[in-house]
């Protein structure tokens, strides 16, 4: 019996034009949670006011409770989601006294329009009364309710790809307009983390990017090779179990299925080149990750080039390696914190 996330290919049903959900007919879900808790954190954080009596910026999303999903019928693509959101504000007036202050947003949904949102700003217990909260009430709540609408313009933009998928003909059926529905209960064919990429006969191609990073850390280059390649230190610094082979061609599971791949180059002490992805990319379809080490005295210098990044998962694959790879090392293993 395979493990769950293992890809095992008799658990897991894979969308293709091979007669497998032909024409779309079956009913297909993907569970998109995790990348909302990421893209609403994104959104949200750093959002900043200001007016005649200073400014105001979000600073903390300390609460994120519901789920979301996007459903394949007919091919017809239906979107879920329900959130209950609840941020921190730090206002700072002109002669710099600080405040601090909460937003919540209980009606995230599919259910409720953007206009309709029910945006609540208010001054944490104890602080004194400040023309501030007023200047969130007006124009901090316009700032949050564009960005909430925009995390649901990407949910829309950045998944109908994998989700309609090839017919038998060879062709990829237009998603039908949005229906505004309610919690839909079916009996849900489980599928693997996102469709599968179309073959080269099917006419889609994944438009993609690239970017790179540097980075200096505290340590010497033998020891940040291992980092990465050793699966006790790769534990460590994701605080959650994983799977790595550190041998070429040998694969990887992280960050709880999140993350898998492959190393295909190792150069010890200098170089790692993979193959990597997020769970919610198009099936088989990975980023090439290509870290260089060099050796500056007391410290290693740290390049990385990352090559095949579908457009759209740009920024929040460069933040996810800042936060939950060089950040995490950083405060795990205490190799010290320099940004370029």
């Amino acid at each position: 019996m395979a493990k769950w996330g293992e890809g095992d290919p008799r658990w897991i049903v894979e969308e293709r034009a091979d007669a497998t959900n032909v024409n779309n007919w079956h009913w297909t879900e993907r569970d998109v949670t995790g990348w909302s808790t990421d893209k609403l954190k994104e959104l949200l954080l750093g959002l900043r006011v200001e007016g005649a009596e200073g400014s105001c910026e979000v600073t903390d999303v300390p609460k994120l409770d519901g789920e979301a999903s996007i459903n394949n019928r007919k091919g017809k693509l239906i979107y879920f989601y329900e959130w209950n959101v609840t941020a921190t504000w730090t206002g700072t007036s002109k002669i710099g006294i600080k405040y601090k202050g909460n937003i919540e947003v209980p009606n995230l949904s599919d259910e409720n329009d953007m206009d309709d949102l029910d945006i609540r700003v208010s001054l944490c217990k104890d602080e004194p009364n400040t023309p501030l909260t007023e200047l969130m009430k007006k124009e901090g709540v316009k700032k949050v309710r564009t960005a909430l609408g925009s995390y649901v313009d990407h949910l829309k933009s950045e998944f109908t790809q994998g989700m309609i998928l090839p017919t038998v003909n060879g062709e990829v059926s237009k998603p039908q307009p949005k229906q505004t529905q309610a919690k839909v209960k079916v009996d849900k064919t489980q599928i693997g983390p996102s469709a599968s990429a179309p073959s080269p006969s099917a006419g889609v191609k994944i438009p993609t990017c690239k970017f790179s990073l540097k980075e200096t850390f505290m340590t010497s280059p033998d020891e940040l090779y291992r980092t990465f390649i050793n699966q006790d230190l790769v534990q460590a610094f994701t605080h959650s179990a994983a799977v790595v082979d550190g041998d070429k061609g040998g694969k990887f599971q992280m960050l709880n299925g999140s993350v898998n791949g492959e190393f295909t180059e190792l150069v010890p002490d200098k170089k790692i080149v993979m193959k990597w992805r997020f769970k919610t990319w198009p099936c088989e379809h990975y980023a090439t990750i290509t870290l260089k080490m060099k050796d500056q005295a007391n410290e290693t210098e740290l390049k990385l080039e990352c090559d095949g990044v579908p457009t759209g998962e740009e920024e929040r694959t460069r933040e996810g390696w800042k936060r939950y790879y060089f950040e995490a090392i950083r405060q795990t293993f205490g190799f010290g914190a320099r940004l370029y």
